[in-house]
């Protein structure tokens, strides 16, 4: 993998961790709702907060916590934790990442042994193992406190709608748009505030340079169509207790996009190659594409990616439906739960909450990881949001980011199958984009198919 030669933004980034953002990382639900063997049923009421006499105790007792992450170099933030806690000792361990991760720890929680105490696991994940009591609600363990630490969006993420907490936020993918400066000088493209002016401007550039388009549109890119569809205000999927799903991926929003990204489609001004592939790395290196629709990450790897052209791109907030309402969704990001079957489960929460919350720990994401910060404090942060990387012409990247961080959309939910959402995407809509046909059409297609595999895992599909 390319890694960045910068400092700070423009600085090494995971380059490995980041490409797994691209895809969807979630389980097959038909596998998952049988998949915490001992740990299926209903979900305990609520326990009563544990006392701080039981949580110094338990912190102040030998204890070897395992911990399932991919991040890497995280070594250095554990290590702060049991500076702090030194009765504490974490083993980390890479498991796989993202979805060969979740894989194996489906196959722990049904043999009923080896699963970790704590485990990394994405935003979009979450709700695939609540939905089957894997998760330690982490309230009795203080963990409510930390709300007002985080941006309000990623906590809206990580709790449960009867206010349980499952996981701590650590980083986050904010959408937002990287352009090619001196391509847009070129043609006398002004950076688009609107999707009519982006679209204006596609037609505009394509036409006056048939060999450059204004962006790609992934066909294999799920992730950055839920993205999309965050931005807009969409709902595509509402749970409502363990078994009712109002699914809605064609619905007026949705179509709306279907017509816009499936139009330019049509008309041959956009691309629609698959991205994070050679062909791709390429195009962007040539010049090809003159802005990439990408998340808060985005930058760090670009840097990195398409170092020949260097001090050519800006950052600037997405393209907007309604520009009175600033909006924006993510793209990526994970967070630390820990597994309900843990014999530790104090000490388990304590890391969780420690590890993302304390202020050296949750700074060193940002600067060691290059993380984009989920914190509060730290997207306020002058030495973070102040970062000038020469990459981007000396632009402070960070603050721009920052500031779209505060319009992304706090209501969006992600669906308890979302690999089968990625898939059936990939393979009506994403195909229609590919093929340059009737996306509107393929959205029906989608709506339908997710519908009858949810109604096959014996959910009950609200408005079907």
């Amino acid at each position: 993998m390319p890694q960045n030669p910068f400092t700070s933004l423009s600085g090494r980034s995971s380059m490995s961790r980041r490409l797994f953002l691209t895809t969807t990382g979630a389980l097959s639900l038909g596998a998952a709702l049988t998949a915490c063997g001992g740990d299926s049923g209903s979900s305990p009421a609520y326990a009563k907060p544990v006392s701080q006499a039981d949580i110094d105790k338990a912190m102040k007792t030998p204890t070897e916590l395992t911990f399932w992450t991919w991040v890497p170099n995280i070594d250095k933030e554990v290590a702060l934790f049991e500076k702090r806690y030194p009765a504490i000792k974490v083993k980390v361990v890479n498991a796989g990442q993202g979805t060969p991760q979740y894989t194996k720890l489906r196959t722990a929680l049904k043999a009923g042994s080896g699963a970790p105490d704590m485990v990394q696991i994405e935003y979009q994940a979450i709700p695939t193992f609540t939905i089957t009591d894997s998760l330690l609600d982490l309230r009795p363990y203080g963990a409510s406190a930390l709300k007002s630490t985080f941006v309000d969006w990623t906590w809206g993420q990580v709790t449960g709608g009867h206010g349980e907490v499952w996981a701590i936020p650590q980083d986050t993918g904010p959408m937002g748009m990287l352009y090619r400066q001196d391509i847009f000088d070129a043609h006398g493209i002004d950076v688009p505030t609107t999707w009519d002016e982006f679209a204006a401007a596609a037609r505009k550039l394509h036409k006056a340079d048939p060999d450059v388009y204004l962006t790609n549109l992934a066909a294999n890119q799920v992730a950055a169509w839920h993205g999309l569809l965050w931005q807009a205000g969409a709902k595509p999927y509402a749970t409502s207790g363990r078994s009712d799903i109002a699914i809605g991926v064609d619905d007026a929003v949705s179509k709306k996009l279907g017509a816009y990204w499936g139009g330019l489609a049509k008309e041959g001004v956009i691309g629609v190659e698959p991205d994070f592939t050679d062909s791709w790395y390429a195009a962007l290196n040539r010049g090809k594409y003159a802005t990439w629709i990408t998340a808060a990450w985005g930058p760090v790897f670009l840097s990195g990616s398409a170092k020949a052209t260097a001090g050519k791109w800006r950052a600037a907030p997405l393209p907007q439906w309604d520009a009175a309402k600033p909006s924006s969704g993510n793209w990526g990001g994970s967070t630390t739960a820990v597994i309900r079957g843990t014999k530790n489960p104090v000490a388990a929460a304590l890391f969780a909450q420690f590890l993302n919350s304390d202020p050296a720990s949750a700074k060193m994401f940002a600067t060691e990881q290059f993380f984009f910060p989920a914190t509060k404090a730290l997207l306020t942060d002058a030495s973070f949001v102040s970062d000038a990387p020469a990459f981007y012409g000396g632009q402070k990247v960070n603050q721009v980011f920052a500031d779209i961080s505060a319009t992304v959309n706090s209501s969006f939910q992600w669906p308890p199958f979302l690999d089968q959402a990625a898939t059936d995407w990939t393979e009506t809509v994403g195909k229609s984009l590919a093929d340059k046909g009737d996306t509107v059409a393929a959205l029906g297609t989608w709506q339908s198919r997710l519908t009858t595999y949810a109604k096959g895992q014996g959910f009950t599909v609200k408005g079907s």
